[in-house]
């Protein structure tokens, strides 16, 4: 979405990685209309105060909202491809929202730009033009947050849930801010069900990002090894498409 994501690792701050704080942008004086908001029942609301790096409409938004089936996705990655089943069933709004953007072209020819490897979080995100963590779509959209998952082995507050190896998820700056960014989860991970789970990557696609883990994160001078920050292995969405829907 708009910024980088600081998800937290087990023993820091849960409030960080997977989160996307926003920087303000200034706009002309006539980008400070009240924003504009779809009519259907997800309610896709315009973000003049941080405009999309691609030209790119709010979504079709009809009612109902389809919400029945799957639909494939294939991510074509300089790392290999990548195939997503999104499931219409767990996160309507959000599948409605991912395939106008891979229809519209949001996703192709732009960089993952976090890796993270944390004991307990181990994803990697991508869904920014501008390659930067800062920046989404143009506008937001309700959660569709997950019930169910397990709780986290060992956490006897329950709070903490497993959102596990082959998980696709929303990126968010808090609630109710999806955007474009999103996380493909290649171990199982701990995180409070604050993010929205809509699909799983496929095997080829597993195979690709351990691939991409296991040459690790880019060093940067205040730290040598890191774990948390750019893959070394660059990663480039090439082409995004729906297979059918």
């Amino acid at each position: 979405m708009r910024a980088t994501s600081v998800i937290a690792c087990a023993a820091l701050t849960v409030a960080g990685l997977l989160t996307t704080t926003g920087t303000a942008l200034a706009q002309p004086a006539a980008d400070q209309a009240t924003p504009t908001t779809t009519s259907g029942p997800c309610g896709y609301t315009a973000t003049p105060e941080d405009p999309s790096p691609r030209p790119v409409s709010l979504p079709p938004d009809p009612q109902p909202t389809p919400n029945k089936g799957v639909v494939k996705v294939v991510l074509a990655t300089n790392q290999g491809p990548m195939f997503l089943t999104l499931d219409r069933a767990k996160a309507p709004c959000t599948v409605q929202s991912f395939l106008h953007l891979a229809k519209s072209r949001f996703y192709d020819f732009t960089t993952c730009h976090r890796l993270t490897l944390y004991d307990t979080l181990k994803v990697l995100q991508c869904g920014d033009p501008s390659g930067t963590g800062e920046r989404g779509p143009g506008y937001s959209y309700k959660d569709e947050l997950p019930t169910g998952l397990p709780t986290w082995p060992g956490d006897t507050t329950g709070e903490r849930k497993v959102y596990a190896r082959g998980t696709l998820a929303m990126a968010n700056a808090g609630p109710n801010t999806n955007g474009s960014q999103f996380f493909l989860v290649f171990a199982d991970s701990r995180l409070r069900p604050n993010y929205t789970i809509f699909g799983t990557v496929d095997r080829l696609g597993l195979k690709a990002l351990d691939k991409i883990a296991a040459a690790g994160v880019q060093p940067t001078a205040e730290d040598p090894a890191p774990v948390d920050g750019a893959p070394v292995r660059k990663t480039d969405i090439l082409v995004a498409r729906s297979l059918g829907h």
